[in-house]
């Protein structure tokens, strides 16, 4: 989010505005009111008698609502104002603003206030790569409202705005002449309805979220109220952890949307402003994160990834039977196919991490019923590992897009055009086969052997899925290890080379299971060695090495998710002073973001900066960067289901002092945790023998 931004949300629909309160849109500050990737608002800003005004301070309440104190013009220490102007906003399907003038002199004031408001119905797409919209944009006064709109064929939107006062009304926004008395006040409430008109003339987002989608603030006040309550209480002695754990609960909130098929359940969004929509990958990766927290959260995921598998061939959209979706968009471009996002199924890592999910939530919560339901669904995602996903009919797990023109290059988590190299830089050709792609297939078999053995009585079929596990997982120690490195590769090129950038994908091969024992040492080492781990975190690519740039999105920023898979490694083969420093460094980066840590932010040297430097763009909040408070918080308390037990064992430095999780939910009831720092983690600098 860019610097300065105040952002307001509820599931898909959210509000970015400057410190003032005002939008005013651009491709370099993606600010506006956005409902299922479209733009509703782009110009929304309030002068008094022809004046901008300045802040005095924003209070952001809670996720859905934000007030904002100001004065007219610059404010001085030598002339004090004699009105101030307080404007309150919330979201919760609609937006909602209450501007209230308070009047500070002993005299009457005649003022003309006046809001301007316009909307370009910008698809996201469209914000940073400015195109000519293809359809009608129209305004007009429609009794006591403004009523702006957008139609292309059947792509119909519209943004209709009134006032409690009156008010003079024209097509560029509303005016207000009005007298305050001396240290009165005036206030009004605007409404801001935004619809996406169908061919019946209802809105369809009420299809798609039904009563949950237009919202009243009491409501949404006492859902975060019933959320934060049913999540285990943290006390804790280490401020940082404790700040920290409190916003990533309340994001983790706003970031929920609950499409009706779920009846009520929510699943995460990805981020805001990118990514407020479903992804299989984030969603897989935040209800990971959270299932000591909201295990609800992976039984609404499971449930409709399951619903949206792919069934057929389908090149634009990368489909194939079996697969499980990347990313499913609203907006103009995906409606006229201008992107293949009805959903979109390019990315390799989410099937196998669907197997994961449904095992994971399972072993927390004894939900076998889910597990039976799903067998079909996850039998055709085991299929997909082993024939789609399988190019080169060699074992191993690739990907390359059908469609040539659409859709990513690069369909790992590292997405970015040039965030699979070599050590020298140079792209490797296609199919490739990223490394953690393979932990990931070989963690799906392992855990489907046992669902198929325990729970759908098919013991031939565990099996065979342990056999392929361990065949894979011999295959891939002797095919990825960079034998002069002492690493494993970052992937295999189409002839079967080693692309062998040292980075911190070799992490989620630890959480994965795939290394071998005797090799976990050195992974170990070069994750905390100087060239990948900053002090704040493991870099996404090793210093050094070709391409990489501290503040590139992917070839050297620090991303906290990542991290917590990581430590989350680290921690299952051993290394629990290793994962605890990774643990301490991302809690502790927390507080120069407000206890919000960001999709990633720079790879320098912690020596260097003194403070954690935000990526230019990085989404905040975003859900697996808000999951990752909550994953580490379970790693440095060696939270772990076993059977109908929950299984605790601490291991936290010094610094953390005395942790209390309370009420943690599980197939258990509710359990307590507790655990006090003992570890110096920072009296040598010595990496693992």
């Amino acid at each position: 989010m860019t610097e300065g931004m105040v952002s307001i949300l509820d599931g898909n629909t959210f509000v970015v505005s400057d410190s003032q309160g005002d939008i005013d849109a651009s491709p370099a500050a993606p600010t506006g009111l956005f409902s299922f990737d479209t733009r509703f608002l782009s110009k929304w800003q309030l002068t008094i008698d022809g004046e901008r005004l300045s802040s005095l301070s924003v209070d952001d309440l809670q996720y859905f609502e934000a007030r904002f104190f100001l004065v007219p013009g610059e404010p001085t220490h030598y002339v004090d104002a004699e009105m101030s102007v307080i404007r309150q906003r919330w979201v919760g399907g609609s937006f909602d603003e209450e501007i209230t003038i308070l009047n500070h002199a002993q005299e009457p004031m005649e003022l003309n206030v006046r809001l301007e408001a316009g909307s370009d119905f910008a698809d996201l797409f469209e914000i940073k790569d400015v195109r000519h919209k293809v359809g009608k944009h129209y305004a007009h006064v429609d009794r006591d409202c403004l009523r702006l709109g957008y139609q292309r064929e059947s792509f119909h939107r519209e943004t209709i705005i009134s006032s409690s006062e009156p008010a003079e009304i024209d097509e560029h926004g509303l005016s207000f002449t009005i007298v305050i008395e001396p240290h009165g006040k005036w206030i009004t409430h605007i409404k801001v309805k935004t619809t996406a008109i169908g061919p019946d003339g209802r809105d369809l987002r009420e299809g798609l979220l039904g009563q949950h989608f237009d919202r009243a603030k009491p409501e949404m006040r006492r859902e975060l109220d019933e959320w934060i309550a049913r999540a285990p209480r943290l006390a804790c002695e280490c401020e940082p952890l404790a700040s920290t754990y409190r916003r990533s609960l309340v994001d983790l909130a706003a970031l929920r949307y609950t499409p009706l098929s779920l009846a009520g359940q929510s699943v995460p969004a990805a981020g805001v402003p990118w990514f407020a929509t479903m992804f299989g990958r984030d969603s897989i990766f935040t209800s990971l994160q959270a299932l000591p927290f909201a295990p609800e959260l992976a039984a609404a995921t499971l449930r409709l990834l399951g619903a949206l598998q792919g069934s057929k061939l389908d090149d634009f959209r990368d489909e194939e039977p079996g697969k499980i979706l990347h990313e499913i968009r609203y907006g103009e471009s995906s409606a006229f196919e201008e992107q293949p996002h009805t959903p979109y199924f390019g990315a390799a890592d989410s099937t196998p991490l669907f197997v994961v999910l449904l095992d994971e939530y399972e072993r927390w919560s004894g939900d076998v019923e889910l597990v039976r339901t799903l067998e079909t669904e996850t039998r055709q995602a085991l299929r997909w590992i082993d024939t789609y996903g399988d190019l080169l009919n060699n074992g191993y797990l690739w990907y390359e897009r059908r469609n040539a023109e659409t859709g990513l290059e690069n369909q790992c988590w590292k997405d970015s055009w040039d965030a699979i190299c070599y050590r020298n830089g140079r792209l490797p050709g296609f199919p490739r086969a990223t490394c953690e792609l393979q932990g990931y297939a070989y963690d799906a078999k392992r855990r489907a052997a046992r669902l198929a053995r325990e729970i759908w009585h098919d013991p031939g079929y565990a099996d065979q899925l342990e056999r392929e596990a361990a065949d894979l997982k011999a295959r891939f120690n002797r095919d990825y290890w960079v034998e002069d490195g002492g690493y494993f590769a970052l992937a295999l090129d189409p002839e079967g080379g080693q692309v062998d950038a040292l980075s911190s994908n070799t992490g989620h091969l630890l959480w994965s299971g795939i290394v071998n024992d005797d090799r976990a040492k050195s992974v170990a080492r070069h994750l905390l060695s100087p060239r990948l781990f900053s002090g704040w975190g493991v870099r996404t690519l090793a210093e050094g090495e070709g391409r990489f740039n501290p503040i590139g999105y992917h070839v050297g920023t620090v991303w906290p998710f990542d991290n917590s898979f990581i430590a989350w490694g680290l921690r299952r083969y051993g290394f629990v002073e290793e994962s605890a420093r990774i643990a301490d460094g991302i809690i502790n980066a927390a507080q120069y973001f407000n206890g919000r840590l960001p999709e990633a932010f720079g790879g320098y040297d912690r020596a260097l900066t003194k403070y954690p430097v935000e990526y230019p763009t990085s989404c905040s909040p975003q859900a697996w960067s808000t999951g990752a408070t909550l994953l580490l918080l379970r790693t440095l308390l060696g939270l772990e289901p076993q059977g109908e037990h929950l299984v605790i064992d601490p291991a936290l430095p010094i610094s953390m002092g005395r942790i209390e999780l309370l009420d943690i939910p599980g197939r258990w009831g509710r359990i307590d945790a507790f655990g006090r720092g003992r570890m110096d983690i920072h009296r040598r600098e010595r990496q693992p023998a």
